[in-house]
């Protein structure tokens, strides 16, 4: 558990921490696929624009102006295809990466969603005035905000 958490004492409940605990654990798991899929899309992009120009200039500029002679030359030399099927794999391994985002952006959101909505139930009577200390320190520490609902 961060030690924030720990060190809130009696202001907070501690089914409360390990919400708010699970909360930080999905924000970064959210963060560490955003950052992946960043890398994985301009790795794909570029290695896709070098396979592109390679193949432009190796087999389209050296041909003739023959459809089935540029066609030939791509199929007798294996580079191509191995370029090309690397090419489809890491565009491939994107759309995951970026379907796994996703999921873990509507985990992350529906949960802080729930903190938001029970708010009013975690911190009941003098425990609701220290809340604002737990909601600054999500908001400095790991950009939570737990304010409002809306993105």
């Amino acid at each position: 558990m961060e030690q924030f958490l720990v060190d809130l004492g009696d202001h907070t409940d501690q089914t409360t921490k390990q919400m708010l605990q699970n909360l930080i654990n999905k924000r970064i798991k959210y963060n560490r696929y955003k950052n992946l899929h960043f890398l994985m899309l301009t790795t794909a992009f570029v290695f896709g624009l070098f396979v592109f120009y390679f193949f432009y200039r190796t087999t389209i500029e050296t041909s003739t102006n023959s459809i089935l002679d540029t066609f030939s030359i791509f199929i007798k030399k294996n580079h191509f295809l191995t370029l090309f099927f690397v090419a489809f794999t890491l565009f491939g391994s994107v759309k995951v990466i970026f379907e796994k985002k996703e999921k873990y952006e509507k985990e992350y959101h529906a949960l802080r969603c729930e903190i938001i909505d029970k708010s009013k139930d975690l911190w009941k009577d003098d425990k609701w005035k220290q809340r604002h200390r737990v909601f600054e320190q999500m908001k400095n520490k790991y950009d939570i905000n737990l304010y409002h609902q809306s993105k």
